[in-house]
């Protein structure tokens, strides 16, 4: 019985999206709830799988081709088994793969995707070892040759149609490949920002020595209890949480020509990953504990780089803080989060001769950067919300008093 294979129904703000990876190809066995293809939008990379056991049978929707919600992107064959002589009416993807398997034994079996990305890169199919089922070379095989003959000081053959151009300081690699969907979404937002919003950035600088005594004294009994590491982050967010409440401009947003102000701290924080910047959201800060945002943080960071994270946990959000530092980052400028009307940078610490109390000290300094729209929030504004977060970190009880 044949199955449609549909792209998952995309929430209201995503329009449409793109086939990023199959990972099965028409003929191919695969068991229920196997993965089968990927499809990636402007905010994650959403999965499909197998709804039962069988095969492959059609692929409608290449690597590359842009689906709506709901679009048919491929058929499935449930009971159905893997073999020479499958089904022929499995389309052209399928005619492709049979013609491929039942190539001599001295021609390596390819994927389409594989075969597209040797051919690129002048990769002789016989040199790849493939790791697919029944010896086929996907994808990540070609890529892996590809990377690995780079990294030895190797190169890959060059293909037959270009022509040889000789370099006497050495090879001069170049690769092309195309944007995908959620780096071209996250270019257009950040020049979208720049455009629209009158931003600007204010700096400070906060002594990190009172937080890093604090969890040098308690990190123990705070694993103990709450079996987490006591990071900075959560401080961050705590301190970001009652400057927002002192001055709501900055938790603020711009709708046309509406101010929106927020009764509510969602903050959401900037992780990196190998797809681009994602921004997951801690949900009501203000109710959250230590702990509860130290285990929130772990969990976007883990779903994040497994490409887990769903459009729920990056939606919405009143302000966001970038942690540049653990790149080693000294001081930057970031860029608003629209609709948002501002942005905290951390950065990293670094030990700097200060003058306390009229002495000089050493001391573990961090530079703070609040990049604001000019808009919405006043300069004013701006320097005393950052001014009360240096404020609160330098005297963590602060927090807890509301003072």
């Amino acid at each position: 019985m044949s199955t449609e294979i549909k792209a998952p129904v995309f929430p209201e703000s995503v329009a449409e999206g793109t086939v990023a990876t199959w990972h099965k190809q028409p003929g191919e066995a695969c068991s229920r709830d196997d993965l089968i293809v990927d499809i990636e939008t402007d905010k994650v990379v959403l999965e499909v799988v197998a709804p039962a056991d069988g095969v492959i049978e059609e692929i409608i929707k290449g690597e590359g081709d842009t689906v709506e919600s709901g679009e048919l992107v491929g058929r499935f064959k449930a009971g159905a088994v893997a073999s020479a002589g499958a089904d022929n009416t499995a389309g052209a993807d399928k005619s492709e793969a049979k013609a491929e398997q039942s190539a001599s034994s001295e021609d390596a079996i390819l994927s389409p995707a594989a075969r597209k990305l040797a051919d690129e890169n002048g990769v002789d199919p016989g040199s790849v070892k493939g790791t697919g089922k029944d010896g086929r070379v996907t994808k990540e095989d070609v890529q892996n040759h590809v990377d690995s003959a780079k990294s030895s000081g190797g190169s890959v053959k060059a293909p037959a149609a270009m022509p040889e151009v000789n370099v006497a300081a050495g090879e001069r690699l170049e690769k092309r490949v195309p944007m995908t969907r959620l780096r071209a979404s996250i270019a257009k937002r950040l020049v979208n920002a720049q455009q629209t919003a009158a931003m600007l950035t204010t700096f400070n600088e906060v002594d990190m020595g009172p937080i890093m005594e604090m969890r040098k004294q308690y990190q123990e009994s705070f694993v103990k209890r709450h079996d987490i590491k006591l990071g900075f982050m959560s401080f961050f967010a705590k301190a970001s949480t009652e400057a927002l409440k002192r001055f709501p401009a900055v938790n603020a947003s711009i709708d046309g020509n509406d101010m929106v102000y927020h009764g509510y701290q969602d903050i959401g924080v900037a992780v990196s990953t190998d797809r681009g910047l994602v921004v997951p959201v801690l949900r009501d800060v203000d109710a959250m504990g230590l702990a509860d945002i130290e285990k929130k943080i772990v969990e976007y960071g883990t779903k994040a780089k497994g490409g887990k994270l769903a459009i729920e946990d990056m939606t919405g959000g009143t302000f966001t803080i970038t942690n540049g530092g653990i790149f080693g980052s000294l001081i930057s400028t970031p860029i608003l989060n629209p609709p948002q009307t501002a942005i905290l940078g951390m950065h990293k610490i670094q030990e700097r001769p200060m003058a306390v109390n009229g002495k000089v000290e050493i001391r573990p300094m961090m530079y703070l950067a609040l990049s604001y729209d000019h808009r919405m929030v006043d300069g004013k504004e701006a320097v005393q919300f950052l001014v009360a977060i240096k404020d609160m970190l330098e005297d963590p009880a602060r927090i807890l008093l509301d003072v």
